[in-house]
């Protein structure tokens, strides 16, 4: 019986495994394409639900990087912020110059009086009543050796930091938007080489299909440029995602988050520029914040170090007071009017030590504004030779995309004649597709190094050339044409 078993299921496993043309199936299976197995171009992309937002509609507009960077300016709430500093400051200023300005105060009340001593002494209770219908007082500071003009020069100098962290803050801003607005401009390139690559693969899949039919090439074939086709669809999926996702940075970086869908109206491109390092770093001197922030805050330390010195000095004022009053609200009135000079407690220690603080904190700023300003040297220079680097990667991408699209175009060829294999085409697209991202980053990269050195050195770049005021013009034009003679 245990013979038998074996016997039959020996029996199963030969009828199992013998081919598909020893039977009575199909004998075109293998050499004809089937609907189920590889369906065509279009059926391959993964289907997706359509959402319907009720009540909204959608407004497709066009912009460019001006008006991007005009919405910054006017929505961006950093700059908003900023703007508010340099108000806040302004009114201290007004604030400080207030004591120079006549003081008032009104007063009235009841007060009820037992006099304790006097009680004793006379062996009864002596009670008083004494109202005040109105006392006024009115006092004017005449002069406090320089004091309160220290204190205004103090918040002068707070006040243009703030202006300067302002500008410091659109500069930022600015180059945020830039950096946002080139880098969606790449993702709509990398979207339209994702779709130029879903193309050139659904001719693949259909040549590899028709080769296939006509019984040239294997089912593996058809196999390879399916699977292809599908990861190229997939990367177009992504690549949209990818707009999607730099558009909303863009959005975010302008403050407008909530913002339509818009078109960008321009392509990512080379622009020009010829400034030098020398050049950058003397435009920085004058123009990036940081730089004449630093500046502002030594002059206010040294300022603080003034105004501790005068601790000592007295402050002159006037003052007048009357009043009305007594035993009722209108028994009496009274006056006074003097000029005093107010000398302050003085501890010497303490201003000592308060004079030695505000010196090293002078120091402190000093020191502090030299190693901004090397910072700044630093951030240039790297600025700088970075685009240059992007600027000379430039011409080496396009050429290596043009011998990319070269190759392509060969191996293609050699495909559609049937002398070439699905492999070779497959590297040169994946070639082809790579150059193509390669030489658009180049330029989103270069773009990139741009604004980063427009930020670093505090101005805009226009042309290749330097925005500065009409006497810088004039002075480089003629440094230029005495380098030139």
């Amino acid at each position: 019986m245990k013979n038998k078993v074996i016997a039959l299921l020996i029996l199963l496993l030969i009828t199992n495994s013998m081919p598909i043309w020893a039977g009575d199936s199909d004998y075109s299976i293998g050499n004809e394409i089937q609907k189920e197995e590889f369906p065509e171009s279009e059926d391959v992309e993964p289907t997706s639900p359509t959402f319907v937002i009720k009540g909204g509609v959608e407004e497709v507009t066009d912009i460019n990087l001006e008006e991007c960077l005009r919405c910054a300016l006017g929505n961006n709430p950093r700059i908003q912020a900023a703007l508010q500093d340099v108000f806040a400051s302004d009114a201290r200023i007004k604030q400080a110059w207030s004591a120079y300005f006549p003081q008032f105060s009104w007063q009235t009340g009841y007060t009820r009086i037992k006099q304790l001593q006097l009680s004793d002494a006379l062996g009864r209770n002596l009670i008083f009543n004494y109202y005040v219908l109105g006392q006024i007082t009115a006092s004017q500071m005449l002069y406090d050796f320089g004091v309160t003009q220290n204190i205004a020069t103090i918040r002068k100098l707070d006040n243009q930091g703030y202006k300067i962290m302002l500008t410091g803050t659109v500069n930022d801003v600015v180059c945020e938007v830039k950096k946002a607005y080139y880098n969606l401009q790449y993702a709509l390139e990398a979207k339209k080489v994702a779709q130029e690559m879903v193309l050139r693969y659904e001719a693949f899949y259909n040549q590899a299909k028709g080769f296939y039919v006509a019984g040239t090439s294997p089912k593996v074939d058809v196999t390879i440029a399916e699977v292809n086709l599908s990861n190229s669809k997939l990367m177009l999926i992504q690549a949209e995602n990818a707009v999607e996702i730099a558009m909303a940075k863009l959005n975010n970086a302008m403050g407008l988050p909530y913002s339509n869908r818009y078109n960008i109206s321009d392509n990512l491109k080379y622009n020009p520029c010829d400034i030098t390092l020398t050049e950058a770093i003397d435009v920085a001197r004058e123009s990036r914040p940081e730089f004449q922030l630093a500046e502002v805050k030594v002059e206010e330390a040294r300022q603080n170090v003034k105004l501790v010195k005068k601790s000592y000095f007295p402050q002159l004022t006037v003052e007048g007071q009357y009043q009305i009053g007594g035993r009722s609200f209108t028994s009496n009135y009274g006056y006074n009017v003097g000029s005093y000079l107010n000398f302050p407690t003085i501890n010497g220690m303490l201003i000592r030590n308060e004079i030695k603080e505000a010196k090293a904190l002078h120091s402190r700023e000093q020191a502090q504004a030299s190693n901004t300003k090397n910072n700044i040297y630093y951030e240039i220079q790297q600025a700088f030779y970075s685009m240059v680097e992007k600027k000379n990667s430039i011409p080496v991408s396009f050429l290596g995309l043009k011998q990319a699209k070269e190759n392509y175009d060969l191996s293609y060829g050699r495909y559609k004649v049937g002398v070439g294999n699905p492999v070779e085409l497959k590297e040169a697209q994946v070639q082809y597709q790579n150059a193509m991202l390669q030489y658009y980053n180049s330029l989103y990269q270069f773009n990139s190094a741009r604004a980063d050195l427009e930020k670093y050195i505090g101005k805009n770049l226009a042309n290749g050339e330097v925005q500065l005021d009409s006497q810088q013009n004039n002075l480089n034009t003629k440094k230029r044409s005495k380098k030139k003679s």
